[in-house]
């Protein structure tokens, strides 16, 4: 009897054990978008969710949010702000991702930054992190603990490490996790420009993380009349590289229009302009590599330039990522560790860029949930 009681506790405490990484590999398989069968056997069911519209004054004028509210609320609130892309709070891997973080019983403030959004990477997005984060701390419902957790993806990554850095809301800001974000912007463009990493290993740059900085620095490489032309040709196409990556029917007829604007461009702005459709790295670099500083130096824009958090800070970064290098995530995890930040980092290859990766090991898979169980503790 007593040995039956012994091994019933030991089977309990195994169990008790073992929840949190059910949980986090419940949640890991969710957000993977990705029909795995084995997570019909995993015993998780996320809360129900009811969300909100909201628009939230900032100092450059109001942004639309979206708020998440599970049925079971605990004290976590968490503002998530995605990377570069065109759509808004319904964009599907963000709301994939802002609903079944608020599944965990997590309040989930979704903020789609207007800039972001228009492929800008502008100190004025980093004032907005900071006003909307204000806002939540100053609304009870929202921030019962008083207290708000920040989660940024791609270059919403290293723009939340900035704002968690502010004296106005610095001790109020209990964690940031950056997924595959930066710690210093011109170094990222020097990376897209050439293809090779800060420690000097060569990683070949994606184009498209090129040609969105390229915007940036229209004004110093084409004549006043020609930027605004070029700029919707750029915009265009990289609207027809996103339609093309989602697979969606519209991918093609943008492209042809993107092929009309470089056809009634003048020159410069028509070889700029053909260079970003032929994704030809090697002409589009050597243009924007000595505007480096000028359109990204900005301190507001780079973690490893400002205040550092307070807060715990946690770097997940895709081993292979080829928009913002994983060098830059063991650039800042030196440079937060030099400076006292309570910070943990992971590479690895169970994420592409913002994307999850096929193909993985279990052990990969067991240092990410490891990692999970550590954000969310």
């Amino acid at each position: 009897m007593r040995r039956v009681v012994i091994l019933v506790v030991l089977g309990a405490l195994g169990l008790w054990l073992a929840t949190p990484y059910v949980s986090a590999l419940a949640l890991v398989i969710d957000l993977s978008g990705q029909d795995v069968a084995l997570r019909r056997w995993l015993p998780v069911t996320p809360q129900a969710v009811t969300t909100q519209d909201v628009p939230v004054p900032t100092r450059h004028g109001p942004v639309d949010a979206r708020v998440y509210v599970p049925a079971a609320a605990d004290g976590r609130t968490w503002l998530v702000i995605p990377g570069l892309h065109d759509g808004g709070v319904d964009e599907p891997r963000l709301a994939r991702l802002t609903h079944r973080l608020a599944g965990e019983g997590i309040r989930v403030i979704s903020l789609p930054l207007p800039d972001l959004r228009e492929f800008r990477v502008v100190p004025r997005a980093t004032d907005q992190i900071e006003d909307v984060a204000l806002w939540a701390l100053a609304t009870r419902e929202l921030t019962p603990n008083g207290t708000l957790g920040m989660v940024g993806v791609s270059f919403g990554g290293g723009l939340a490490l900035v704002a968690a850095g502010r004296p106005s809301i610095a001790d109020r800001i209990d964690r940031v996790i950056s997924f595959g974000g930066h710690g210093d912007l011109p170094r990222v463009i020097d990376y897209l420009c050439t293809g090779v990493m800060s420690d000097g290993t060569t990683l070949p740059a994606h184009d498209y993380g090129l040609a969105i900085l390229l915007l940036g620095a229209l004004n110093d490489l084409v004549p006043a009349e020609q930027v605004a032309p070029l700029d919707e040709g750029i915009r265009t196409f990289l609207a027809a590289s996103m339609a093309a990556g989602r697979n969606l029917p519209e991918a093609a007829g943008l492209l042809e229009q993107a092929h009309a604007i470089e056809h009634n461009l003048d020159e410069p702005a028509q070889s700029i302009m053909r260079d970003v459709i032929a994704r030809d790295a090697t002409r589009i670099g050597p243009l924007l590599r000595p505007l480096a500083e000028s359109v990204g130096g900005a301190p507001d824009l780079s973690p490893e330039r400002s205040p550092v958090p307070q807060a715990q800070v946690f770097l997940v970064h895709g081993a292979t990522d080829n928009v913002i290098p994983p060098s830059e995530t063991t650039n800042l995890l030196n440079f937060y560790t030099d400076r006292g930040v309570r910070v943990r980092a992971l590479l690895t290859p169970t994420v592409s860029h913002a994307d999850p990766a096929s193909g993985v090991s279990a052990v990969d898979v067991w240092h990410l949930l490891r990692m999970w169980i550590r954000i969310t503790s």
